[in-house]
C-alpha cells in the first residue's frame, strides 16, 4: 500500500499516537497516517529506532519513549504527552517469547499486550477526542482468561497459550471500554483490528523454537501479507465510519489477507461477565482506573 493510500481519508488536524510504531504494521500505519496529514506520535521503547522510522515518513512525525512493560514508563509517557489526542492506536506487542517478566512482575505478553495498553488508554482517555484502536489477533480464538494464574506463576509456561490469552484480553478490554464510554456519555469509540497473516518482525528469531523458525518464516512469507497490507485493518478501524465496539480484519479467505472489513470474534471475546471481571482485575494490577468524571463531552 503506498504511503498516500487514497482509501484512507485526509487526516489533517488529527493527532494520532501509535504504540510500537518503529517497525511492522505500526510503522506502516503511522507512515500512511502522516502522509495523509495527521500529526503522528511514534510511541516506542527504543527512540533511536523510532527516529530511524520517522526519517522514512513524510509529514509531521514525533518520537517519544514508551515501554509498555514498565508501568512507570507508561505513566511518564502519559504525563509528558502534550495536547489532545484524536486517535490512540494500541499496536505494540510481543509474540510467543520465552517466559519473561515485565518491570512490575507480570508475565511479559499479558503485561505488555494487555496491561500496558490498559493503563496507557485509561491515563490518556481524558485527552482522547475520537477513538481507541487496539490491535488483536486471530490467535484470540485459542485464548482463555485464567483468573487463577493470569501471570503464569503456577502453570507450566506455554508461550502460544499466553499469547492467545493476551489477545483475547485485548478484545475483552475493547468491549468493556466501549460499554463504559457509553455509560459515561462519551462520544469516544473503542474498536479493534487484526492484521490477518502478516509477516511482521514479531516472528523474529527467538520468538519460536529454533528448529521451527525457518519453517514458520517461510510459511508466513509464502501466504502472509506484507506489513503495509497487514496495517490496512488498523487504518480502517482508525479512520473509517465504523460502529462502536467493532472489530476489523482482512476480508479474504479465513481472514488471512485481503481488503479490510468488519469481522467476527470468538464467543469468549463476547463474554460480558469475563470482560467486567478482567477490567476490575486490571485496575487492581495496574493501579489505573477508568476516568469517568474526566472524559470530554460532546
Amino acid at each position: 500500500m503506498p504511503p498516500a493510500d487514497p482509501t484512507v481519508p485526509g487526516q489533517t488536524g488529527r493527532t494520532v499516537v501509535v504504540t510500537g510504531a518503529n517497525s511492522g504494521i505500526g510503522r506502516a500505519a503511522a507512515r500512511v497516517l502522516a502522509a495523509r496529514g495527521a500529526r503522528v506520535v511514534l510511541a516506542v521503547r527504543d527512540t533511536a529506532k523510532g527516529a530511524e522510522a520517522a526519517s522514512t515518513m513524510t509529514g509531521e512525525v514525533g518520537v517519544r519513549r514508551l515501554d509498555l512493560a514498565d508501568l512507570a514508563s507508561v505513566r511518564t509517557f502519559a504525563d509528558d504527552l502534550p495536547g489532545p489526542v484524536d486517535v490512540l492506536i494500541n499496536n505494540a506487542g510481543v509474540m510467543i517469547p520465552p517466559l519473561g517478566r515485565t518491570a512490575d512482575g507480570f508475565e511479559l505478553q499479558f503485561g505488555t499486550n494487555h496491561l500496558g495498553h490498559f493503563a496507557l488508554t485509561n491515563l490518556l482517555l481524558p485527552r482522547i477526542r475520537e477513538r481507541v484502536v487496539t490491535v488483536a489477533s486471530m490467535g484470540h480464538r485459542a485464548g482463555t482468561i485464567d483468573f487463577d494464574d493470569l501471570n503464569w506463576e503456577r502453570r507450566r509456561y506455554r508461550a502460544m497459550a499466553a499469547y492467545a490469552q493476551s489477545k483475547l484480553a485485548n478484545l475483552l478490554f475493547t468491549a468493556e471500554l466501549q460499554r463504559r464510554l457509553i455509560a459515561a456519555g462519551s462520544p469516544i469509540i473503542a474498536t479493534a483490528a487484526h492484521p490477518g497473516l502478516a509477516a511482521t518482525n514479531l516472528l523474529r528469531p527467538g520468538s519460536v523454537p529454533a528448529p521451527l523458525h525457518g519453517l514458520a518464516s517461510a510459511f508466513f512469507r509464502r501466504v502472509g501479507q506484507s506489513d503495509e497490507e497487514g496495517a490496512r485493518p488498523t487504518l480502517y478501524a482508525a479512520t473509517a465510519d465504523v460502529p462502536p465496539g467493532s472489530y476489523a480484519g482482512p476480508g479474504g479467505a479465513f481472514e488471512g489477507r485481503g481488503a479490510p472489513k468488519l469481522v467476527g470474534r470468538s464467543a469468549a471475546a463476547l463474554d460480558e461477565a469475563v470482560a467486567r471481571r478482567l477490567w476490575v482485575v486490571s485496575e487492581e494490577l495496574t493501579g489505573v482506573s477508568f476516568p469517568a468524571g474526566e472524559l470530554q463531552r460532546p
